[in-house]
């Protein structure tokens, strides 16, 4: 059983934060896109989806270290 403090456990918990943020921040750019503020919706989408792209990326290289057992 890995230690709470192994590579792969670290880097999951980053992963979750990654989401969390992610989550928070598409909560204020709905609000912000309620009050019209295209230009900052526009920009927050842009780094939101550049979020989502490494989200899958983190995702997959999580996988693999768990399955090579490393951490």
């Amino acid at each position: 059983m890995p230690s709470d403090y192994s590579l792969s456990d670290v880097l999951e918990r980053l992963y979750e934060n990654q989401q969390a943020v992610e989550a928070a921040v598409m909560e204020l750019t709905l609000q912000i896109e309620k009050q019209g503020a295209r230009e900052v919706d526009g920009n927050v989408r842009g780094a939101l989806w550049t979020m989502g792209e490494n989200a899958g990326h983190i995702r997959q290289g999580l996988a693999r270290l768990k399955k090579l057992g490393i951490g």
